[in-house]
């Protein structure tokens, strides 16, 4: 049963953020306890190799209104998202990282923007502080190409920081998809949506836990979770090249039986060969991309293991499973 006293759900994944994570309770708690109204934090690690599940089993110890989910390895940001929705109790849901790159004295403006009847206040970045000229305009390629690729109105420079109404949260809890992109899926099931526009502060402490290489691999889960055009590109590729391929075939053929003259040389032959192999590699891995990820769905298993949790009470048995 959900504990219907509590107003709002605070979910905050972290992994290894032993730095930064009793700076992060602290602000949050203040934030909410300002708004005189019930809630709970509930801090999701996600397989953390520092000292972060031990900070945070001390935080609450001593706050029991703050709520602890261990995860037996790392799933995965995304995954904790969805570990946090299934477990919170709120009628109304905040996901918010533990760097403090999204400000929590944000949150005031989503719950205000939640009272005035919105289902989802997503947090607009006007400005990103404390990253590098590439990452900014990667990310923001990445926001606009993902746009122009997917079918669903996914929201451009919008992170996983925003709040989502109970029935919202609910919805989520239905799609078990096992490579999820949450604001993709926020965004897919509707409901009435706007924004909160906020500066993206430096990391309060720590590293960026999103290099390069995941940063690929979650700009792939995105475009093949909410689009099927990379395989028309793909097609369209495949025609283009056996079309130009057949003309090339053509000039030879004519040049040979009608013009008597030939091109020397195997280099030009080569590079051809290369170009048309690169081009078929190119698409037989766009189609591997969504085989992986019909495996994964054939495979049915669970989300997410948890190893343990705290401050969930009666509920403890029930998390295990």
């Amino acid at each position: 049963m959900r504990e219907t006293s509590v107003k709002y759900s605070i979910v905050v994944p972290a992994y290894n953020e032993e730095a930064v994570l009793t700076e992060s309770y602290k602000r949050l708690k203040k934030v909410m306890d300002e708004t005189t109204e019930p809630y709970e934090i509930i801090f999701v690690n996600d397989g953390s190799r520092d000292r972060t599940p031990e900070i945070a089993a001390g935080i609450c110890e001593q706050d029991k209104k703050t709520k602890l989910i261990n995860f037996s390895r790392n799933f995965g940001h995304q995954i904790a998202i969805s570990a946090g929705m299934d477990h919170a109790s709120g009628q109304a849901v905040v996901v918010i990282d533990a760097d403090l790159q999204d400000p929590p004295e944000i949150i005031p403006r989503m719950i205000e923007k939640w009272k005035q009847g919105y289902d989802v206040v997503y947090g607009k970045r006007l400005k990103r502080k404390g990253e590098s000229i590439f990452k900014k305009v990667t990310a923001a390629l990445f926001y606009r190409f993902l746009k122009s690729m997917t079918s669903v109105t996914i929201p451009v420079d919008v992170g996983d920081f925003r709040l989502i109404d109970r029935k919202v949260c609910d919805t989520m809890k239905l799609i078990r998809e096992k490579n999820r992109f949450v604001r993709g899926l926020v965004s897919w099931a509707g409901f009435r949506q706007t924004a909160v526009e906020y500066i993206r502060e430096e990391r309060f402490a720590g590293e960026t836990k999103y290099p390069l290489k995941r940063m690929i691999r979650f700009a792939f889960d995105g475009i093949t979770s909410f689009s099927y055009k990379p395989l028309k590109i793909a097609t369209t590729l495949g025609i283009l090249c056996s079309l130009g391929g057949f003309i090339y075939l053509v000039i030879v053929l004519y040049q040979a039986l009608i013009l008597k003259m030939t091109w020397p040389g195997w280099a030009s032959s080569i590079s051809i060969t290369l170009i048309f192999n690169g081009i078929i590699l190119i698409i037989l891995g766009i189609i591997g991309e969504y085989i992986g990820r019909i495996y994964d769905e054939s495979k049915n298993r669970p989300l997410y293991v948890i190893r343990d949790s705290i401050n969930f009470p009666g509920k403890e048995e029930e998390i295990k499973r």
